[in-house]
């Protein structure tokens, strides 16, 4: 599921910092949370580390070069380019793409159906994934 985007017409700090905090309060609860990003610049600036220190986050940087790392983020990717980038007639306007993302992600989260999860919705499947471990815990603690 996605749970943190931007819109952006530069990779300064503040692009993969604002997701970041979009993701860290979709989540509110970050503990136990590794995050997993590239060696990209934008990943290691002040602000970036300071709001993944300040949520209590353990960062993890695959190795270099290897691309086997990233690679459901180059699929997700790869897909917003081709589903909406591609197909809107609006790519010099930071606003009219922002809202076109809105509306892509909403889509993505709770209606494209995924082969890789049951043909189900990455909400649908996360509710099923939570819901199966409150009946494991309700298990384990009786």
């Amino acid at each position: 599921m996605i749970v943190g985007w931007k819109v952006s017409h530069s990779l300064k700090s503040d692009l993969a910092t604002d997701a970041l905090q979009m993701a860290l309060g979709q989540r509110g609860n970050t503990d136990d949370l590794v995050h997993h990003s590239d060696r990209g610049v934008q990943y290691f600036s002040v602000a970036y580390s300071a709001t993944l220190l300040a949520a209590g986050t353990r960062p993890s940087v695959g190795t270099r070069g290897d691309s086997l790392d990233n690679a459901l983020s180059e699929s997700l990717n790869g897909l917003y380019k081709t589903e909406l980038i591609k197909a809107i007639e609006v790519q010099d306007d930071e606003i009219a793409v922002e809202w076109e993302t809105c509306k892509w992600v909403e889509w993505y989260n709770n209606r494209r159906l995924h082969s890789s999860i049951g043909m189900m919705s990455p909400v649908e499947y996360e509710a099923l994934y939570y819901d199966q471990m409150k009946s494991v815990d309700h298990l384990v603690h009786r």
